[in-house]
C-alpha cells in the first residue's frame, strides 16, 4: 500500500593515461620496470618508443562503495471474508487496521528505517457460499506460511474459520491475532481435544482482544432474566461459533431458573423457517434466542418468526450485532430485537478511541447506523501486531509471536490490553444493544443473576 524508496550512491572511476613528451619519461611509482630495449645494429638509435605507464589498475567493481541497502519487507495478512454479508463488516475491519499501520510507521517505515511493513488483504469466503468458507481459509493461512516475509496473521472474523488457520500457523510459529472471534474453544477447554488440539507444536500463537463467549452467553442469560421472561426457546446456526454460544446461554439460563421450552439447530442455507416457527408459536415463549451468524439466514428466520405472528422478544449476540443483519431482517422485522458484543462501549472507551471512532466515520463516510463495532478491535489487533514488531526489529516469526502474546499493559484505542496465558484479553467488558429505527444503538441490559 506505500511506496518504497531506495537509495543509490553512484560512483564514477576516472583513469587517467598520460603520454610522456620525452623519449626517456621517468617512471612513475605504479609503473612497472620497462624492459630493455633491443641495441640498434646499423641505424642510429631510434627514440626508444613512448611506453604508454602502466596506469594504476581500475577499481574492481567489488573495491566501490556498495550502494546503501534498503529495508526489508515485513509482511502483515488479513483474512476476513469480502464478499457476502460479511463483507462491509470486514472493509471497515481491513480500513482500521490499515489506518493503524499508517499511524504506527513512518511512511511504512519502522525500526529507524531497516523494515517496510507491507500489509495484504486476503478473502476466506466465496460467492458460492457467500461467507467464509474453510478450504479458502486453509489455503490462505498455507500462503502467509509460505511467504518468507510474512510474520504475523490478523483474523478471522468467523471462530470457525479460526479453528482451521490456527493449526497451520501455529507450525510456522506465526503469531494470529483476532479482532471478532468469542468461541471458547480455541483457547481454553470447551469441545473434545480443545484447545490443545489448534496447537500441535504446544506452544500458544493465537489471542484476541474480545472477551470469548463463555462471558457472552452468561450475560444473555442473565440479561433474558432481568427483561422478565421466564420462558425461552434457543436456536443455534450450528457452527463453532454460533452452537458454542448457545451452550453457554442453555447451561446459565437452566442455572438462573428459567425454563427452556426447546432448542433447534437451524440450516443456515434453508429457504425459509416457516414450519419451524409454527413450532415455535405453538410454544408460546417469553423470548427467543438466537447464538449464530447473519450469513446463516438469520435475516430470513426473524421475518418468518414475526410472520408467523410470534410478539416474543429476540435477542442474539455479536453474530448479528450489525447493520448486515438489520439489513437481511428489514428495518421493520429487526425493530426491537437485541444484541450484545463484548467491545467497550462509547463513553467508557479512553479519549484516543472515542476520537478514532469519529475521525474514522468521517475519514470513510460511515454513517451511524453503518459503523462496524469491531472496526476499533481491528485497529487494537494491529496496534499489538505493530507492537512486537517494532520491539523485536527483526524478521523472526516465533520472536514476533513472542512479543504478541506477551503483551502486558499496552495502551490502544479500546483501552489497556494485556493478555493472560491462553492468549484471551483480560478485559471483560460486555455491552447491550437495541435496534432502533434501523440503528444498532447501545442499551442498559439489566442483569439478574
Amino acid at each position: 500500500m506505500n511506496n518504497k524508496f531506495l537509495a543509490f550512491t553512484a560512483v564514477t572511476a576516472i583513469v587517467l593515461a598520460a603520454c610522456g613528451a620525452t623519449p626517456t619519461p621517468a617512471p612513475k611509482p605504479t609503473e612497472a620496470p620497462k624492459p630493455a630495449a633491443p641495441a640498434a645494429t646499423t641505424a642510429p638509435a631510434a627514440p626508444a618508443a613512448t611506453a604508454v605507464p602502466a596506469a594504476t589498475a581500475a577499481p574492481k567493481p567489488t573495491d566501490a562503495p556498495k550502494p546503501a541497502a534498503g529495508p526489508e519487507t515485513i509482511r502483515i495478512y488479513s483474512s476476513f471474508p469480502l464478499q457476502g454479508s460479511s463483507k462491509s463488516s470486514s472493509d471497515q475491519i481491513n480500513n482500521a487496521i490499515a489506518i493503524a499501520i499508517e499511524t504506527l510507521s513512518k511512511g511504512g517505515l519502522v525500526c529507524d528505517g531497516k523494515f517496510k511493513i507491507d500489509f495484504v488483504k486476503l478473502d476466506d469466503s466465496t460467492a458460492a457460499a457467500g461467507k467464509w468458507d474453510a478450504a479458502t481459509e486453509q489455503a490462505n493461512a498455507t500462503k502467509a506460511v509460505a511467504d518468507k516475509d510474512a510474520m504475523a496473521y490478523i483474523g478471522t472474523l468467523n471462530s470457525g474459520a479460526a479453528k482451521v488457520s490456527i493449526p497451520i500457523l501455529n507450525q510456522a510459529k506465526m503469531g494470529m491475532i483476532s479482532p471478532a472471534n468469542t468461541y471458547d474453544g480455541l483457547t481454553k477447554p470447551a469441545d473434545a481435544g480443545e484447545p490443545d488440539k489448534y496447537y500441535p507444536n504446544g506452544v500458544r500463537n493465537y489471542m484476541r482482544v474480545v472477551p470469548a463467549d463463555g462471558l457472552q452467553g452468561a450475560f444473555n442469560a442473565q440479561w433474558t432474566k432481568g427483561l422478565g421472561a421466564k420462558t425461552i426457546y434457543i436456536l443455534d446456526d450450528t457452527e463453532l461459533y454460533g452452537k458454542g454460544l448457545a451452550d453457554v446461554y442453555e447451561k446459565t439460563a437452566k442455572e438462573i431458573g428459567l425454563n427452556v421450552l426447546g432448542r433447534t439447530g437451524i440450516d443456515g442455507k434453508a429457504k425459509d423457517f416457516k414450519a419451524l416457527a409454527t413450532k415455535i408459536k405453538g410454544l408460546n415463549p417469553d423470548l427467543i434466542y438466537y447464538g449464530g451468524i447473519t450469513d446463516n439466514g438469520a435475516g430470513q428466520l426473524v421475518k418468518d418468526i414475526r410472520g408467523a405472528g410470534i410478539k416474543a422478544m429476540i435477542m442474539g449476540a455479536d453474530g448479528i450485532a450489525g447493520p448486515a443483519f438489520i439489513n437481511a431482517a428489514g428495518k421493520d422485522i429487526a425493530e426491537g430485537i437485541m444484541a450484545s458484543a463484548g467491545v467497550v462501549p462509547f463513553n467508557l472507551l479512553p479519549p484516543e478511541g472515542q476520537k478514532f471512532e469519529k475521525d474514522f466515520a468521517a475519514k470513510l463516510g460511515i454513517k451511524k447506523e453503518d459503523f462496524e463495532i469491531y472496526a476499533k478491535y481491528g485497529y487494537a489487533a494491529a496496534e499489538v501486531t505493530m507492537n512486537a514488531i517494532t520491539k523485536v526489529c527483526a524478521k523472526d516469526r516465533d520472536a514476533i509471536r513472542k512479543a504478541m502474546i506477551e503483551t502486558q499493559g499496552l495502551k490502544t484505542v479500546v483501552g489497556t490490553m494485556t493478555f493472560d496465558k491462553n492468549g484471551d484479553t483480560t478485559d471483560t467488558t460486555m455491552t447491550g444493544f437495541i435496534i432502533t429505527k434501523g440503528e444498532l444503538t447501545e442499551t442498559q441490559a439489566k442483569l439478574a443473576k
